[in-house]
């Protein structure tokens, strides 16, 4: 029990975050490296509130509102004049911007590790089916849980979502209509920047906070992309979940095999079902 309580954490850890690449990927077309140093971003924010102010609340409130505003910033100044470029000119910039992050971190923060506490209402541990669980990792959980809820409905019932759907299928189009495209592409590049930075926030008081969470949960989530289906939160989900869960397995019974195990199912499904496992003929969800 201990280990799919572990491997559900680590899948709605990986979902939170990977959802955020996902939005963005799937409906601005943006590949954006600097994601995995927006998370980073997040956990070093979060730990700095929660240090100062004492509130877990606070640091998760604060990582996600600055870390979108962050992503608001950087879809404006600088990957706006890119969206009709080839993608290599989006991977160059979104390359750069970890360089930044990761300069403005060692600033600010320096180079040694940071250890976030545990929320005082979220340390303990409860008995379930004969295991100790510990209560973050429900928390993790749950929080997971709701927030692909709220996704779900934000981008498949809401007018915001509608609007998305249509300007990721055809913004020329959208604009003649006298439709804001250009802050709708910004919303959802903040959305997705915000999404990280919540999911650092999560993330820090597992995990020592450093400057290689940059790029050691990326790949993970290109991984939890491919497996999804391009801007499929459902996707998204089911596909974080099994990451998780394959993981979480491997650490418990074959740890040398975990990586393995892993791109085997990457390379799997490129060679039997290119588009996703969880694919759909829509953009959308």
């Amino acid at each position: 029990m201990s280990t799919l309580i572990i491997g559900l954490s680590l899948g709605m850890l990986l979902f939170l975050l990977a959802s955020g690449l996902t939005l963005i990927f799937g409906m601005l077309g943006v590949i954006n490296f600097a994601h995995g140093a927006l998370y980073m971003l997040g956990a070093y924010i979060a730990f700095d509130i929660g240090r100062h102010t004492g509130s877990f609340v606070a640091g998760l409130i604060g990582a996600t509102v600055l870390v979108a505003a962050a992503g608001a910033l950087i879809e404006r100044l600088a990957l706006r004049p890119l969206y009709n470029r080839p993608h290599f000119y989006q991977l160059i910039l979104t390359f750069g911007v970890i360089l930044v992050i990761s300069e403005l971190v060692k600033i600010v923060w320096g180079l040694g590790y940071q250890e976030s506490t545990m929320p005082e209402a979220l340390a303990g541990t409860v008995e379930l089916f004969g295991s100790t669980i510990p209560v973050y990792r429900l928390f993790v959980i749950g929080f997971g849980a709701l927030v692909s809820g709220g996704l779900f409905l934000l981008i498949e019932k809401s007018t915001f979502g509608m609007l998305v759907r249509a300007a990721s299928s055809d913004g020329e189009m959208v604009r003649l209509l006298g439709l804001p495209v250009s802050s709708v592409r910004m919303a959802v590049f903040a959305l997705g920047s915000g999404l990280a930075g919540l999911a650092g926030a999560i993330a820090a008081p597992l995990f020592p906070i450093e400057l290689g969470m940059a790029t050691n949960t990326i790949i993970d989530c290109f991984i939890v992309v491919i497996l999804g289906g391009l801007g499929n939160i459902r996707g998204a989900v089911a596909a974080s979940l099994l990451i998780g869960l394959v993981r979480a397995l491997g650490y418990a019974y074959m740890p040398s095999w975990v990586d393995i195990l892993t791109f085997a199912l990457l390379i799997a499904t490129l060679l039997t079902r290119p588009q996703g496992l969880f694919f759909r003929a829509t953009r959308s969800a």
